[in-house]
């Protein structure tokens, strides 16, 4: 490829080239942006499924709450004087709330359950809570339950019905959820403190009984993130290591009592739900990428084989341009260029110029007609191309006269040899199709670079060969080197 189709190409690969980067630069800032957006979209996802966990546990106690209301109304009316009626009520109350435990304590703290057993309530560390009256729920540790606290007249100055909800039930949240086995659910109060357990109990995170004390050891960092999102009532997800397993924390507030819902997943599950969110961005980038590449390639075949024909017509222009039309062969401005250019790039490597001159062709033009020279120049051009190699240069370079540079002659060996091939060449020599003439040459040969090292000065050798080969007598081939004929001194008797 010359420099000019190089650079042709150069000038359409460039901004080419530019535009794919640019592309492919978008593509990957994409695929980037939509990463962040699969994350962002499986932490929403997690945080719209840990508040469905902390709404159905709300509703579970709301149902409890509704029983507690029915009875607390009931004993309002009916008075707590009667204590085989109340036990009765608070039996009832616990049948069909579910629960095992259900409470009657007046203000100060005196209680009877639905068995009629009396106790002192007020004693209970979580009758505080229940006495501030700031939440309708009370944690019991020891009972492992949430107390679920109906008010028995305004600002409970008549006492409380509570019923006492097992966390244990809370531990049957995630069955059938579709997590892998190692997720958990936690329910912790502001502290940290964990109040009910769902899932993998056995978790590292949740077997100390404080969330933050259990995490913060190897992630102190995210257990402050963790700290104050349930300090501000916030949500939001964070990774976590514990041992060798990574987890995903997703917290968010209840709504009540300033407790808040935690659930964990393990991170490999996060980065599936990531990886199936990915996958339509990853193969529409990938399809965008191969069509990208297939038009660019399509393009660049395209180019190419344009170039291709360019070249082809270029330079079937170029040998119209340097064909002599009536002989076939180089005319004269060919022959001297590609002369000229090996010179230029072999300036040591031996060859020959022979130059050709028809014997007596203007006898030949006036007694058989122009018709016949032509033909005879024709078949000249038309036998002479046959005898040598494809790379030697042969042109007509004047009306009867011809040129042939042979490249690359090794030995005087090889110059004898060739200038034999020519000269036999000539004694059988014939033209014309129905009357065979036989037409002779005289021949004038130099030598490349000894007698000659550029083309003007070659050619004048060669003519100087070809000068003495008239002087005797034409019809013969003459060297440069040749000593010239006795007797005879000028050109121009040689002439026709």
């Amino acid at each position: 490829m010359n420099n000019q189709n190089r650079s042709s190409v150069l000038q359409w690969l460039i901004p080419t080239g530019i535009m794919m980067v640019v592309v492919i630069g978008m593509l990957l800032s994409f695929s980037s942006k939509s990463n962040k957006e699969a994350e962002a979209s499986v932490s929403k996802t997690l945080i719209a499924s840990a508040e469905e966990y902390g709404d159905r546990f709300l509703h579970e106690l709301q149902k409890v709450g509704k029983v507690g209301e029915t009875v607390a109304e009931l004993i309002e009316r009916e008075g707590t004087e009667d204590s085989e009626r109340l036990a009765e009520q608070l039996g009832i109350a616990a049948k069909c709330a579910g629960v095992e435990k259900v409470i009657y304590s007046s203000a100060d703290g005196k209680a009877v359950d639905q068995t009629g057993a009396m106790f002192e309530a007020g004693q209970e560390a979580w009758f505080v809570q229940v006495r501030e009256g700031e939440f309708p729920y009370a944690y019991a540790k020891e009972e492992q339950a949430v107390i679920v606290v109906n008010n028995i007249g305004r600002n409970a100055e008549q006492g409380y019905v509570m019923l006492y909800y097992p966390v244990e039930r809370f531990a049957d949240m995630l069955l059938q959820s579709g997590y892998d086995s190692v997720t958990f659910l936690v329910i912790v109060d502001l502290e940290g403190n964990i109040l009910a357990v769902s899932g993998a109990s056995e978790n590292a995170c949740v077997q100390g009984g404080n969330l933050f004390t259990d995490i913060e050891a190897e992630n102190k960092e995210n257990a402050r993130t963790i700290r104050n999102r349930l300090s501000n009532n916030s949500r939001g997800s964070v990774d976590i290591q514990t041992g060798k397993q990574s987890y995903v924390l997703t917290s968010v507030p209840m709504g009540t009592n300033r407790w808040s819902l935690v659930l964990g997943v393990s991170e490999a599950y996060a980065e599936r739900q990531a990886n199936y969110l990915r996958k339509n961005t990853r193969d529409m980038v990938l399809y965008l990428v191969i069509v990208i590449a297939a038009f660019f390639c399509v393009v660049m075949v395209i180019n190419i084989v344009g170039k291709i024909r360019s070249n082809e017509k270029k330079k079937e222009l170029e040998d119209k341009a340097d064909t002599d039309l009536l002989t076939g062969l180089n005319n004269k401005l060919a022959t001297e260029r590609k002369i000229k250019d090996y010179m230029a790039r072999n300036p040591d490597k031996q060859s020959m110029m022979f130059i050709l001159d028809i014997d007596n062709f203007k006898k030949i033009n006036d007694t058989m007609g122009h018709a016949f020279g032509d033909e005879v120049l024709r078949s000249l051009g038309l036998q002479i191309g046959a005898i040598f190699r494809a790379s030697d240069i042969i042109g007509r370079v004047g009306g009867d006269e011809f040129m042939v540079f042979l490249k690359d002659i090794p030995n005087n060996e090889a110059i004898l040899k060739e200038a034999k091939k020519v000269e036999t060449f000539f004694k059988n020599f014939q033209a014309g199709e129905y009357v065979k003439y036989k037409a002779t040459a005289s021949i004038g040969v130099a030598i490349f670079p000894q007698e000659g090292n550029d083309f003007e000065a070659l050619y004048k050798a060669a003519d100087q060969g070809l000068y003495k080969a008239k002087k005797r007598g034409k019809n013969q081939l003459a060297f440069y080197r040749d000593r010239e004929p006795a007797g005879q001194s000028t050109a121009s008797e040689a002439a026709e």
